[in-house]
């Protein structure tokens, strides 16, 4: 076919590559003559010989320094590819001139040559803010800018040749790839739609102050887990029912209501025990985010009283009461070997070994030896690791990880007899095991200096990332009752190194019974499509033939693929715009595999004032309606309306069991449709999944 956008845009095209060809390739200076110099500056001054000059060698010194670094910043930047040199093209009109710019991975302009990197270039904003027919005022460095967008569109090139052309106009693709054969795609345009407020949320219906501007609102910003009590299906009730007695292990795929189950026994169990409704009672959950969510539901239970923390937070101000001599700042750069054996249940029954095989007083001061002991004596750790834990740990990782604790033991104990230089730092895995090594010496955890830590019942979420040394201390912590809510799912399991393997054996660790697990299997959150998608995910993770129930369908789950981020970002800057607009309620989560990931779409979609997005870098959600910005791992245990897994690609998630989980995990968190993106190739594990057309 032809068509003026298909001929404008491979003249266009032409035009940049010939220009491209005519560039000349900068010659880097040369840094060694710098180097050089700095060497013998340093020399000068290291030498003391000629003091009176120390001044003038130190400006020397400092002014070298930056000229090589400025060279090398340099020799770093990004330069225009010419097999993909950009993703999208402006045409604009200001002050009655039009001039062309395109947007790509680097900028280059020289002539007429006008292409600018989408991340930096302020002009870009024009690009992410305005549509096509869009009179445009944007301040741009020290003027304003004003005029109109004649044309918007995004392109796919590879190896330097036109392949697609996005624009208001329609959508023109080369048929085959790279020939002069186009054909027009009749597609209606991708939609976020249909799910405003279908996630549950936790904000006092009262409370407005995080919603968006919406004239005349009316409708809750929430759904309350009181309005969810009477939907409850039989095997929830009865789980929920249990005699307050005795433990109770609940196991479920994502969306089957485990936490909601443990939420509610609590309150169950608060109507004939009013002491429940108190500090004796503990619900430790995986995440900041998801102590902030129980934070709000359980009042609305009419449980007000109750302790809610992080498990490591619990942890640590446990090891500060009852270890105040230890120092307060602790480390987290302890390479993975020291953090696996650490949370290992090898660790405990090193422990307890310790203390059986060494005599010694029952105080805070014998509890810190044998813990200190513990990690630095080679010969009880490879007996006990052969005996529990056969082939899992080298004798060369024992030994790695007995000296690295012995630098640390070194560090902690000089500052312990008053070395002020030693700066010693304790790592989070410490707490639990210091508490434990108290527990087997000493005796029970103190709530006070006469009177033991004790709780009527616990509650623990997300169980499957806590090591069994660490639910072992809470369960040293029961009253008489021995009153316990298990809650969890190992296809969610994300922390590698928490020492979770299976139900069977984490039960058995803890000296339970390993049988009594208790199985959810109607899932209440994703629908039938996402759901289907997230069990395809798992492959041979799966740990039920039969799949969970899903009670309702929804829009398929859909991926698509870009040759540039910059493109995915205006991409989803365009489908987020429409759905603010008619959904001004929606919750939406763009998951990352990466925290650096996570800053650069943030920042891509900051570029559209129009969006309501947050950036969320320590769990900080808002519980309210618009954009949030994270990590999938920030996210377990929430729900927003709509999810967007974004750079699913085989380098962040290769075939491996991890990867499996953590987009499991990403892909339930959606209850009303899921979008995948991709910027080249898309990861081997979405398997038979489509990209868009």
């Amino acid at each position: 076919m032809s068509n003026p956008i298909v001929a404008e845009e491979q003249e266009l095209l032409r035009h940049v590559l010939a220009l491209l060809m005519e560039l000349v390739e900068p010659v880097e200076p040369d840094e060694a003559p710098i180097v050089q110099e700095l060497e013998g500056i340093r020399e000068q001054l290291l030498s003391g010989s000629d003091n009176k000059d120390t001044a003038a060698l130190t400006q020397q010194w400092n002014r070298q320094s930056a000229l090589l670094a400025q060279i090398r910043s340099a020799r770093g930047a990004a330069r225009v590819d010419p097999s993909t040199p950009y993703f999208a093209h402006l045409r604009l009109r200001e002050n009655g001139s039009e001039r062309d710019l395109c947007l790509g991975r680097a900028t280059c302009i020289n002539g007429s040559l006008r292409i600018v990197d989408w991340r930096n270039a302020p002009i870009s904003k024009i690009f992410y803010r305005y549509q096509q027919g869009d009179e445009y005022e944007e301040a741009l460095g020290d003027r304003v800018h004003s005029g109109q967008v004649l044309a918007r569109r995004t392109v796919n090139i590879r190896e330097g040749a036109l392949e697609r052309i996005e624009s208001p106009e329609g959508i023109f693709v080369a048929r085959p790839a790279g020939s002069d054969h186009w054909i027009r795609v009749e597609r209606e345009k991708p939609s976020l739609s249909g799910g405003e407020a279908s996630a549950l949320r936790a904000r006092d219906p009262d409370d407005h102050s995080a919603r968006l501007d919406t004239a005349g609102y009316s409708s809750r910003l929430d759904k309350f887990l009181p309005e969810i009590t009477g939907l409850i299906d039989p095997e929830q009730f009865d789980l929920i029912t249990r005699p307050a007695t005795g433990f109770l292990a609940i196991r479920g795929t994502a969306g089957s209501g485990k936490t909601t189950v443990a939420l509610h026994r609590i309150a169950y169990l608060a109507f004939d025990d009013p002491e429940i409704n108190s500090a004796k009672t503990l619900v430790t959950v995986f995440s900041p985010a998801l102590r902030n969510y129980v934070g709000h539901v359980l009042p609305s239970l009419g449980l007000a009283n109750v302790e809610i923390s992080t498990l490591q937070s619990w942890l640590t101000e446990q090891r500060r009461r009852h270890f105040p001599q230890l120092p307060r700042r602790t480390r987290d750069d302890a390479p993975a070997l020291v953090q696996r054996l650490k949370l290992h249940p090898v660790m405990e029954a090193a422990l307890t070994e310790q203390v059986r095989r060494v005599s010694g007083a029952r105080n805070a001061s014998q509890a810190l030896d044998d813990w200190a002991s513990v990690l630095t004596q080679e010969p009880l750790l490879r007996d006990i690791c052969s005996k529990h834990a056969p082939g899992t740990f080298s004798e060369a990782d024992i030994r790695r990880f007995v000296e690295w604790n012995q630098r640390r033991n070194e560090e902690l104990f000089a500052r312990l007899e008053g070395d002020s230089e030693s700066h010693p730092e304790l790592e989070p895995e410490d707490d639990a095991l210091l508490l434990r090594a108290w527990q087997l010496r000493v005796g029970p955890l103190r709530a006070s200096r006469t009177h033991p830590l004790r709780y009527r019942h616990i509650a623990i979420d997300e169980v499957q990332d806590f090591s069994p040394i660490e639910v072992h201390i809470l369960l040293g912590c029961l009253d008489q009752h021995r009153s316990i809510t298990l809650a969890g799912d190992t296809q969610q399991h994300l922390v590698e190194h928490s020492g979770f393997t299976s139900w069977s054996q984490f039960l058995q660790s803890l000296g339970l019974p390993g049988t009594a697990v208790e199985t959810l299997r109607v899932s209440y959150r994703s629908t039938r499509q996402i759901l289907d998608f997230a069990l395809t995910l798992l492959g041979d993770l799966r740990e039920d033939e039969e799949p969970p129930v899903a009670t309702r369908s929804g829009p398929p789950v859909e991926l698509f693929r870009f040759t540039d981020r910059g493109a995915c970002v205006g991409f989803l800057a365009d489908a987020l715009q429409t759905l603010s607009a008619q959904e001004p309620l929606a919750s939406v989560a763009i998951l990352t595999p990466s925290s650096d990931a996570s800053a650069l779409y943030y920042d891509g979609l900051s570029k559209n004032d129009l969006l309501p997005v947050r950036r969320v870098e320590n769990q900080d959600f808002s519980f309210a309606p618009g954009i949030e910005v994270t990590e999938i791992e920030q996210v377990k245990g929430l729900e927003f309306d709509y999810v967007i897994l974004v750079d699913v690609d085989d380098i962040n998630y290769p075939d491996a069991a991890a990867s499996r989980r953590r987009l499991h995990v990403g892909a339930t968190r959606a209850v009303h449709q899921l979008w995948l993106t991709t910027v080249g190739t898309q990861s081997s594990l979405l398997g038979t999944i489509l990209p868009a057309a």
